[in-house]
């Protein structure tokens, strides 16, 4: 399986940006599914995670209510709608997958599949 993001940007504060992360690969509809986030000079930060099959999702506390993890298996993608975006949301994001397990997870090294990113800068 091999990720490609894409989406990323610059937006004003307040603004909204959709990321999306589109896979190869026959069994994606089974694989756990997570987007991070690294800003500069900081460690790698968990931002969503959805599940295969029953596609339960999971949110870091910092973007609950703002961010909306989904995915699409018939197009291979998974997505983050992202508003009402903040200054301190700017960070090149990734999204992986854990070809081991369905169950979404914020444990990055749960994860074995990686993006290259995608960035996104929110200006004040």
């Amino acid at each position: 399986v091999q990720l490609v993001e894409s989406g990323g940007g610059s937006v004003q504060a307040g603004g909204s940006l959709r990321l999306s992360c589109a896979a190869s690969g026959r069994t994606f509809s089974v694989y756990a599914l997570g987007w991070f986030r690294q800003a500069p000079g900081k460690e790698r930060e968990f931002v969503a995670a959805i599940s295969g099959y029953v596609y339960s999702t999971v949110y870091a506390d910092s973007v609950k209510g703002r961010f909306t993890i989904s995915r699409d298996n018939a197009k291979n993608t998974v997505y983050l709608q992202m508003n009402s975006l903040k200054p301190e949301d700017t960070a090149v994001y990734y999204c992986a997958a854990d070809a081991h397990s369905v169950r979404a997870t914020p444990n990055w090294k749960e994860y074995d599949i990686w993006g290259q990113g995608t960035e996104v800068t929110v200006s004040s």
